[in-house]
C-alpha cells in the first residue's frame, strides 16, 4: 500500500509540473483539437506533447554543448512518438502537433508563437550547406498533413500552408500556400480571428487561372460562333 501512495504521489507531482511549465502547450491542444476532453487526458495521452516535453529538456542540454546525451534524448523521444525534434531548433509556446507521426524539424529551424504542425509536415534542409540550412516560421502559422517547408527561407506570420505543399521560397504574412511547388495566395489586408486550421480545402491560383483561361475561350468560342452563323445569313 505505502508503494501504491508513493507511486501515485509522484504521479500526480510529476502531472502538475507539466501542466505548470507546459500550460501554453496544453491550452493550445483544447484550442485547436476538438477532440480533447480534459488536461489529464493531454497529459498522458498526446505525443505531440510528449514530444515538445522531451525537446525542452534537450534544448538547454544542447546550448550547454553537452555531447551525446540532447541527440539520444531527442531519438527516444522520436522512438516513443514518431516525431523528430533536432534539440538545436528554437520553438516559441504553444506550439500544438495534432497527431504527429512523421513531423520532422530540422536543427536550425525557427518557430513562433501558437504555431500548428499537422502529421506528417517536415520543415527540413534542401542539401549539404552548413549553417542557417531550415525553415523560419512566423507567428500562427498552419502547417498541413504532409507539407515540406525546406530550406533557409521565412515564413511570415498568420500564414496557412496546405496539405502536402512543398514550400521552398518566402512567404509573406497572411498568406496561403498551396501546390508542389508551393504557390502563394495573397490575403493581405484580411483579419484572421484566431488560429486557420483548415489546411485542406485552400484556393489554388493556378486552378483558378486555368478555369478564368477557359471562360476567356469559351467566351470567344461563342463569339466565333455567333459571327459565323451571321455570315451563312
Amino acid at each position: 500500500m505505502d508503494i501504491f501512495i508513493i507511486v501515485i504521489s509522484i504521479f500526480v507531482a510529476v502531472a502538475l509540473l507539466i501542466w505548470f511549465f507546459f500550460k501554453s502547450e496544453i491550452a493550445g491542444v483544447f484550442e485547436r483539437d476538438p477532440a480533447a476532453r480534459n488536461v489529464l487526458e493531454v497529459i498522458l495521452l498526446y505525443s505531440g506533447l510528449h514530444a515538445i516535453i522531451f525537446y525542452r529538456i534537450a534544448h538547454p542540454l544542447y546550448l550547454m554543448k553537452v555531447p551525446i546525451l540532447p541527440r539520444l534524448i531527442s531519438q527516444f523521444a522520436r522512438f516513443l512518438t514518431g516525431i523528430e525534434i533536432h534539440p538545436g531548433a528554437a520553438i516559441g509556446k504553444g506550439l500544438f502537433i495534432d497527431h504527429g507521426m512523421g513531423v520532422v524539424i530540422g536543427e536550425t529551424s525557427i518557430i513562433g508563437d501558437n504555431v500548428t504542425l499537422f502529421q506528417g509536415a517536415t520543415l527540413g534542409g534542401t542539401g549539404k550547406e552548413k549553417g542557417k540550412r531550415h525553415p523560419t516560421l512566423g507567428n500562427n502559422v498552419v502547417v498541413g498533413t504532409g507539407a515540406k517547408v525546406l530550406g533557409n527561407i521565412a515564413i511570415g506570420d498568420n500564414v496557412a500552408i496546405g496539405a502536402n505543399a512543398v514550400v521552398i521560397k518566402d512567404v509573406p504574412s497572411n498568406s496561403t500556400v498551396v501546390g508542389v511547388p508551393g504557390r502563394i495566395v495573397k490575403q493581405e489586408g484580411k483579419e484572421f480571428p484566431g488560429i486557420r486550421l483548415d489546411h485542406t480545402s485552400l484556393p489554388d491560383p493556378l486552378t483558378q487561372a486555368l478555369d478564368k483561361l477557359q471562360d476567356e475561350i469559351n467566351h470567344i468560342e461563342g463569339e466565333l460562333k455567333k459571327h459565323s452563323e451571321g455570315l451563312k445569313k
